[in-house]
């Protein structure tokens, strides 16, 4: 069984083997704790030791694929072939994983908008000062799984965002590949605030997330992509030895490279409704292209509006419920970006 902890100083990152924790943030208006997995993996090989990785499923509770892509690491990794530190935390926003919905139930927070956190603030904000005070200070390399929930609905791919610092961006690119995903998709850092990875990519690290599925149920193929994406990364920085897999056998391609970094490749649904997609995720389309309706049954007989795309590119995500508010990003067009 994983051992309680209630402070940082309770977790060894530098005894090799490996441990397993719950670490306890007591609830803000309760007796009580979230109760927080981590498992701290301390490499028995000791030659050319990697800056250290940290993997983080369950940023949002409702996003599967990534906490069991996490969990298998925790099980299936072995201190005896691993040199460095390996940290995995499969449900970051415990008590969110715990009711299956994005944010919080304690304290309605999403947890990838309280970066850096605040060591008095409320309990996702003390847990994101954790990451920040205490496992981003030993790692170089971060990674972050995501899906898209209920949200939306993304074609497979892993993700960055276009830091300035070209040498950072490159090695990000390259390590994204490793998930052999068929897409790499380079998306805006404007579109919110307070993000695990910006606040990681800000400290230099290389920084990875992904989407991995949509419509919290938990994808073969987006778990597979993840799980040995990560293996892939601890091969490719010397966690271990091995040779790198290619991941998906029957594309041999490798990923393809789009970028959304500007505002305007977010189209908002422009009222209220019931969205009815006419293309797929993944699938190019030119400008003027019919992307989808947009349903009012206030009126049965009224023809449904038509929106189409703005510009040619990929339809990189897509709103994934069918109830619609004024205001949602309906859909994103990505286009090739060989940076």
């Amino acid at each position: 069984m994983p051992a309680v902890v209630h402070s940082p100083e309770q977790i060894d990152f530098d005894t090799p083997g490996k441990r397993h924790y719950q670490v306890a943030f007591h609830h803000d208006s309760s007796w009580g704790y979230s109760l927080v997995p981590v498992t701290v993996i301390r490499g028995a090989r000791t030659t050319a030791e990697p800056p250290g990785i940290a993997v983080f499923g369950g940023t949002h509770g409702n996003e599967w694929e990534g906490q069991v892509a996490v969990k298998r690491l925790c099980c299936d990794l072995d201190p005896a072939v691993i040199r460095g530190l390996v940290i995995l935390i499969p449900q970051l926003s415990e008590s969110a994983c715990a009711a299956n919905q994005r944010v919080s139930p304690l304290d309605d927070v999403n947890m990838n908008r309280a970066f850096p956190g605040d060591p008095r603030g409320t309990i996702s904000r003390r847990i994101a000062d954790f990451v920040k005070r205490e496992i981003f200070p030993r790692v170089g390399i971060v990674v972050d799984l995501h899906s898209g929930g209920l949200e939306g609905g993304f074609a497979l791919c892993t993700s960055l965002h276009p830091v300035p610092d070209r040498k950072q961006r490159e090695e990000m690119i390259e390590a994204a590949k490793l998930f052999d995903t068929p897409f790499v998709f380079l998306y805006s850092s404007a579109m919110a605030s307070g993000l695990l990875s910006d606040e990681a990519e800000s400290e230099g690290k290389i920084t990875l997330g992904g989407e991995f599925g949509f419509g919290e149920g938990v994808s073969r193929r987006g778990v597979r992509h993840a799980y040995e994406g990560v293996r892939n990364l601890l091969l490719r920085y010397g966690f271990m030895d091995g040779t790198i897999m290619k991941v998906d056998s029957g594309r041999m391609t490798e990923p393809r490279i789009v970028s959304a970094v500007n505002l305007e490749d977010y189209v908002p649904c422009p009222r209220s409704g019931i969205w009815e997609s006419h293309v797929d995720l993944g699938q190019d389309v030119c400008e003027g292209d019919l992307i989808g309706y947009l349903h009012d049954f206030a009126d049965h007989s009224a023809e449904p509006l038509e929106i189409c795309a703005p510009r040619s590119g990929v339809v990189i995500m897509m709103h994934a419920p069918a109830v619609s508010s004024k205001g949602v990003t309906l859909f994103t067009i990505a286009q090739d970006n060989e940076i």
